[in-house]
């Protein structure tokens, strides 16, 4: 039985798949499978995919269904204890499993394991800024205190024991934006976070991220669903309530004022920045700007995030 599966979900992905897999098929460490998800891509990724000769290398095609659906049946399919994810246009870095590796024997009572990422944008390249101080080369880190700026989560730059996923279930597959966040949201709770300050993997920043797509907005997480918890955990309420300060953004973007509204008197005021309040009160002819004014200093690494 290899030491870690790696789960690729693949919809078309052509540009990248090659360097992608590359990535991962170059690692120090070589004890793993990987397990392709083909998420119905009607483009050449099957052929690129086809021209690697690597018996790691499993392959599964299904009908689109979207990347939370592939990724469940990467778990499900996955042969090993502990499982990692890296999304089809992503990059790690030759030494990534062989950190976590390392990480794992350090802190064998640990299930949850991550690194530091640097991300590209079609600019230049940055280093994500993370909410917590570097007290040693690797921290055991609560995952809402150390997440409120960049997210010390990314799904193609951290290892999971496999029942994490018996514990906790799958990624959510009704939720067609904000995914991830909902399943370290659902680890968060139990488990904390054992964080690399090595950078390990290189994403790629997609700067039409704030989508204008009022159905993923209607199918983003529900929050309701650790109401009970965030009544007590405050690390927790303080985490989401940053979520819903941009997801109250976008809903005014899109003049959604029923969402807006729901987010917006959901949160706790005293959460979030002055700044951030001000913003809430903006109509969106002032927004707009603001915000196309923030994607541009994030492309040339002037921060790294449009709400924070």
């Amino acid at each position: 039985m290899p030491f870690f599966s790696v789960i690729i979900p693949l919809f078309n992905k052509e540009k990248f798949i090659e360097l992608t897999l590359k990535s991962v098929l170059n690692q120090t460490f070589i004890d793993f499978e990987i397990l392709i998800i083909n998420d119905g891509s009607t483009d050449n990724s099957a052929q690129i995919i086809k021209g690697f000769d690597d018996p790691r290398i499993r392959y599964f095609y299904k009908e689109n269904a979207g990347v939370s659906s592939a990724r469940n049946d990467g778990i499900e399919k996955a042969q090993s204890n502990y499982i990692s994810f890296i999304d089809a246009d992503d990059y790690w870095y030759p030494d990534f499993l062989e950190e976590m590796f390392k990480n794992i024997k350090s802190y064998p009572e640990q299930k949850v394991f991550s690194g530091a990422i640097e991300i590209e944008t079609s600019k230049k390249v940055i280093s994500a800024s993370y909410s917590i101080t570097k007290t040693n080369d690797c921290e055991i880190v609560n995952y809402f205190t150390a997440s409120s700026k960049e997210t010390v989560i990314c799904t193609s730059c951290a290892v999971f024991h496999k029942n994490i996923f018996e514990e906790i279930g799958d990624f959510d597959i009704e939720v067609k934006s904000g995914q991830d966040t909902d399943m370290w949201i659902r680890i968060g709770i139990n488990h904390p976070i054992v964080f690399s300050w090595k950078i390990l993997t290189r994403y790629v920043y997609d700067e039409n991220s704030l989508s204008k797509n009022k159905t993923y907005l209607n199918t983003k997480i529900n929050f309701s669903k650790f109401e009970e918890q965030e009544k007590t955990n405050l690390s927790l309420k303080k985490f989401l309530d940053l979520n819903r300060f941009s997801l109250a953004i976008k809903s005014k973007l899109l003049s959604d004022e029923d969402n807006f509204n729901s987010y917006y008197k959901a949160i706790d005021l005293k959460n979030i920045t002055f700044k951030k309040r001000l913003l809430l009160l903006m109509p969106s002819v002032i927004l707009n700007p603001l915000i196309h004014l923030k994607l541009i200093l994030t492309n040339n690494g002037l921060g790294s995030s449009v709400f924070k």
